[in-house]
């Protein structure tokens, strides 16, 4: 039945003039609305501390947006953009491939690819020294996209600072306008952190520090995780059943002091912000099930390392697309008991930070685990975040919807927030 879903059904008009090209001059002044035991209000975000009560817990997505986005001009004049999306070599991890020096391999988009048809070079200044950056086409992969090889003088310097000096914030396809240099600063969450996605968890632009210190004051817990959000968070629905489609994988990222933190507030009601958390915090609990249920345990991974169960049935802990639905509702493991699963194999294994790819995609008939309320942006017609809403609205998208759009509500990411209880 998860599977039977026509993505027609989840369609709505959305005027331009509803999406917002850019955020609002003060973060936390925009519109905010409250959907909550079926009913419908509104206010301003800077007041979301006022709807939170002492028994909940924020978790917060501190991914930070890398400027992804790099302009070559050959001597011809032709321009080409590689549009960075995942790291291939000589790591996976995004913290230690942002260390790589002199080269390194990624998976991009190419824009302009007929004219990439040689090695390209940029000339750059960083700090009063002159750099160069080249790039060559290696493979195509399945798909669009290919594999690309960096390499840089001075070679003292990591891709993180070549980024820094050459790249550009790659804003959401929609806004259909170039980034500005406000967008470095406002694409990014106040609590950004750890560097790897190519588009911002939207949700958290909102938060200011001063609604931050307010929900503190509140004695609220709050929790942060890293999702890498990737550009198939854009990726259309072109298959009419949603059984046809292909959800993108994103990776995850816990601690073993995130993980121990969420155990010990598991019965409060967990409020996600964003999707992406919402994605990575149902993941968890699913990884916590498998391992469980893992008979003999997952291979062991280096001593005192990051364990990236990612190699499929050899690590047995990524998730595919459909799989939790075969015992979504039949599991009897508690949240509690799957995050405790998740320790004990990490205490065992001498780890302390865990690595997931998910592929999981939350449908109205997923029942949710841990997430009891999202704060969330509104998002585009037909999409598979849409999907996502109506599982935790009761199927009421529509009814919310139509009240944003005709109550004067900023639509995508630079647009209003809602907050679903």
């Amino acid at each position: 039945m998860s599977k039977n879903i026509n993505i027609t059904d989840y369609n709505y008009f959305l005027p331009e003039e509803k999406i917002a090209l850019f955020p609002c001059e003060n973060r936390d002044e925009s519109k905010l609305l409250i959907y909550k035991n079926g009913k419908i209000s509104e206010s301003i975000f800077k007041q979301i501390p006022d709807y939170l009560d002492n028994n909940c817990m924020l978790v917060f997505n501190n991914t930070r947006v890398i400027q992804a986005r790099i302009f070559f001009t050959k001597p011809t004049g032709a321009r080409v953009e590689i549009f960075c999306l995942e790291p291939l070599a000589p790591t996976t991890v995004h913290a230690l491939m942002f260390e790589t020096k002199q080269s390194c391999e990624w998976e991009c988009l190419i824009g302009n690819n007929k004219r990439f048809n040689a090695p390209l070079r940029l000339d750059f200044q960083c700090d009063g020294q002159s750099g160069v950056l080249r790039a060559e086409k290696i493979e195509k992969h399945i798909g669009n996209s290919f594999r690309i090889r960096f390499s840089w003088t001075p070679e003292d310097l990591s891709f993180a600072e070549v980024l820094e000096k050459v790249g550009k914030i790659p804003l959401p396809p929609y806004l259909k306008r170039k980034t500005q240099q406000t967008d470095t600063e406002r694409y990014q969450t106040v609590y950004a952190q750890e560097k790897g996605s190519v588009a911002a968890p939207t949700a958290g632009l909102h938060f200011t520090e001063n609604v931050l210190e307010k929900i503190r004051k509140k004695n609220i817990p709050i929790e942060h995780i890293t999702l890498h959000v990737g550009a198939g968070t854009f990726k259309p629905v072109t298959k009419t059943q949603i059984e046809n489609h292909i959800m993108h994988s994103e990776q995850l990222f816990f601690s073993k002091e995130t993980i121990a933190n969420l155990l010990k507030n598991s019965d409060k009601k967990i409020i996600a912000v964003g999707t992406t958390t919402t994605r990575a915090l149902e993941s968890l609990y699913w990884v916590g099930v498998k391992i469980a249920a893992s008979s003999p345990s997952p291979p062991n991974p280096p001593q005192g390392g990051i364990f990236h169960p990612c190699g499929g049935a050899r690590g047995g802990l990524s998730l595919s697309q459909w799989e939790v639905y075969e015992n979504l509702n039949t599991s009897q493991i508690s949240v509690s008991a799957a995050f405790e699963a998740v320790l004990d194999y990490m205490n065992r294994q001498n780890i302390s930070s865990l690595h997931v790819s998910t592929s999981i995609i939350i449908t109205p008939y997923y029942v949710p685990k841990v997430v009891k309320g999202i704060i969330t942006n509104f998002h585009q017609p037909q999409s598979t975040l849409l999907l996502l809403i109506s599982a935790f609205v009761d199927n009421k998208w529509k009814e919310i919807y139509n009240y944003a759009l005709t109550n004067d509500f900023r639509f995508l990411s630079y647009g209003d927030a809602c907050l679903f209880l």
